[in-house]
């Protein structure tokens, strides 16, 4: 069998999984995006179908603005025991790192309410022992534990220190038992381009954790390989006692290295020989690999490699690739039967506030997206378009506004402190396609009119667009959204389909 890197392409950072039977379910971090924790199942590892979000309600989460692709929600942990999935997650709000848990007997379901834990540090993880203890473990300067009563979410007697790891920023802990021995997994390195995955362990869960004599375990560091960065990796095992390990890792478009699509969620497998783990290919992630045993009988319907859609906004609810920036405000976006109904507020696209946006992941290098659009702005400054985003300081749309008393569709691109309209169109029909065009080099932007017209508007380079230009911990989405740029708009913009397509690259 062979199969391709990532399995979760775009945005899906710091990946944690579980296996429950012959079915794998994996969880990855969100930001300040909403529905928060994407939660995906697949039964052979490599062919994933998002289920649903373990964060859909405004009560179980609060996400601050003030840095955007920065703060909220990190590094999410997934275990099941006994007919129960846990998530246990930090919500980073500034300087406080606030750590829960969230339950659910059906992944796909709701989940719970917040269990609150009285942990500091980041990247929390759970291990259930045989002996009928749960343990908590975190990051805070190093490695530790602490035992935890599940249903309440109390410490159980004293934290111990665990392990520092064998480089800087040790983080991302994962513990497992395996013939008697526990194993303590963590990433190091920072999440640039020095991240690796690092192991010891020991007889005793409070340590002391001997350190593998081949550390690191997993690194892309020094190789001439298209995947860089790879790291923060939790291992599973399939039902027939093969091991695997997701990680992240990211995929820059030339050198110097850059990249827009933020850090995807790769899979390698992993052997467990002489007491010890040896994962990948001679520690590499590789772009493809060849392996004998694949876990999957057969692949079930419904479950792609790529990403393609159309959406037409006509069901009970939004497709699960949509994402808030932030918690919803009430108002700003309603599905209806004529289509996605858009009412801007005040805030503008380089606002750090929430506002009337709705984007899905960039997922591929080269893709193409559409969205049908009905609007008529009827004062200066409102507008609706197609954008692609990295953050509020760095974004590149085509819009359908008011300028200067006359209708117009307009280019605008805004790198850092430099903004920029590049182009404005005369165009006074209700009714138009948006068009963008994703390669490798630039964004390129085109409407099409009623009668089939096609428009070309501009383009940008894809370059200003990256987490090297001005993100972090993110990657680019492609939203539609509405603003009044500075009050509330008093028109209706009315999306009525969005299309997604990924393209050979």
């Amino acid at each position: 069998m062979q199969y391709q890197n990532p399995i979760l392409s775009g945005f899906h950072p710091d990946p944690s999984i579980c296996r429950v039977g012959k079915d794998f379910y994996l969880v990855t971090s969100s930001f300040e995006y909403f529905p928060g924790i994407p939660i995906f199942h697949s039964r052979d590892l490599v062919h994933w179908e998002q289920i649903g979000h373990c964060l859909t309600r405004n009560s179980q989460v609060h996400l601050v603005t003030g840095a955007p692709n920065c703060l909220n929600i990190y590094a999410p942990t997934i275990r099941y025991h006994e007919g129960t999935f846990y998530v246990v997650v930090t919500n980073v709000t500034g300087d406080n790192h606030g750590n829960f848990i969230v339950t659910a007997t059906d992944p796909a379901g709701e989940w719970s309410e917040p269990i609150p834990l009285p942990f500091a540090g980041i990247d929390p993880s759970l291990f259930f022992d045989d002996d009928g203890k749960v343990y908590y473990l975190g990051t805070d300067g190093g490695i530790y534990l602490s035992q935890l009563d599940i249903a309440t979410g109390e410490a159980i007697g004293e934290t111990h220190a665990l392990w520092q790891g064998t480089a800087n920023n040790p983080e991302g802990p994962h513990l497992y038992k395996i013939n008697g021995m526990y194993y303590l997994l963590l990433a190091q390195g920072g999440t640039e381009l020095c991240h690796m995955a690092v192991l010891a362990r020991s007889k005793s869960i409070l340590g002391p954790y001997e350190p593998c004599p081949h550390n690191p375990i997993l690194t892309n560091i020094g190789k001439n390989l298209p995947i860089k960065a790879a790291g923060h990796a939790d291992l599973v095992d399939d039902a027939d006692g093969n091991w695997w390990a997701v990680c992240l890792g990211n995929r820059p478009l030339a050198y110097p290295f850059r990249h827009n699509l933020g850090r995807a969620t790769m899979l390698v497998p992993a052997r467990l020989e002489n007491g010890w783990f040896y994962l990948g290919e001679d520690r590499a992630v590789l772009p493809e690999f060849t392996v004998e045993h694949a876990p999957a009988e057969e692949i079930p319907a419904g479950y792609a490699a790529c990403s393609a859609v159309t959406d037409d906004f006509r069901g009970d609810s939004l497709h699960l690739m949509w994402n808030y920036i932030y918690n919803p405000v009430e108002g700003l976006i309603q599905q209806t039967a004529s289509g996605l109904q858009m009412h801007g507020n005040e805030v503008s696209l380089w606002e750090d506030a929430p506002k009337a946006w709705l984007g899905r992941r960039q997922e591929h290098f080269c893709c193409t997206a559409e969205a049908d659009l009905h609007f008529v702005p009827q004062q200066e400054g409102e507008e609706a378009g197609l954008t692609v985003y990295m953050n509020p300081a760095h974004h590149y749309e085509i819009a359908r506004t008011m300028r200067d008393g006359g209708d117009c569709v307009i280019l605008r691109r805004r790198i850092g402190g430099l903004c920029a309209v590049e182009q404005v169109l005369p165009y006074s029909d209700e009714t138009m396609t948006l068009r963008l065009e994703c390669d490798r080099d630039r964004y390129r932007f085109s409407f099409r009119t009623a009668d089939g017209t096609v428009q070309p508007v501009g383009s940008g380079e894809t370059q200003y667009l990256t987490t090297e230009a001005g993100g972090c911990f993110t990657g680019n989405y492609i939203a539609l959204y509405a603003s009044g740029n500075g009050k509330p708009m008093t028109t209706t913009a009315t999306f009525t389909r969005f299309s997604y397509q990924p393209e050979a690259e």
